[in-house]
């Protein structure tokens, strides 16, 4: 009976912990990891949006280096000691993980620097296309520190997908990372 009770409790607590902790957001350097030009302004301008509006101290990487820059630049040691100046040391990479709603949670996570040098092929829309999945990498002082996966479903445009972007993110950075 204590094993089978044991069992129970350390099913139920790791997968409790399996879950995004609080991540206590103060900073971020939001890093829109797309291929298109307007996607990437689009995604990174929205993010830091909703984060300030939530009182954490964001900053898009298109402000961080030159227009037309490879996302792979912001691990140069100059681009990084301009980071730290500004008292950033929170990263928060975001890609479009697919679009199909059966999508499941990354378990392999890359260091900084090679998540950086990741190519991701997926646009923010695409037509046909009913739900997208996007991913959100945190970065600390060029650490991994969590993962989260964001699912928006009934999505029939461009803006569909940014309005309910943000209203569904929203609700979650206030849930888990802050």
């Amino acid at each position: 009976m204590k094993k089978i009770l044991f069992l129970a409790v350390f099913l139920i607590s790791s997968s409790i912990f399996a879950q995004l902790d609080k991540l206590d957001l103060k900073n971020a350097v939001v890093v829109a990891q797309m291929d298109r030009a307007e996607d990437r302004f689009t995604l990174e301008i929205n993010l830091t949006e909703i984060l300030a509006d939530l009182g954490v101290k964001t900053m898009a990487s298109l402000n961080a280096q030159r227009q037309g820059a490879e996302i792979e630049n912001l691990y140069f040691d100059s681009i990084q000691n301009s980071i730290k100046q500004k008292e950033f040391d929170t990263y928060l990479l975001v890609s479009v993980r697919g679009y199909d709603s059966k999508f499941k949670r990354a378990t392999i996570f890359n260091d900084f620097k090679t998540e950086l040098e990741t190519s991701h092929l997926f646009p923010l829309y695409r037509d046909n296309i009913s739900s997208i999945s996007f991913e959100f990498y945190f970065y600390r002082n060029g650490q991994f520190v969590a993962y989260d996966l964001l699912k928006i479903g009934g999505v029939g445009s461009r803006d569909d997908v940014v309005k309910k972007l943000r209203k569904k993110l929203r609700k979650r950075i206030i849930k888990y990372w802050l």
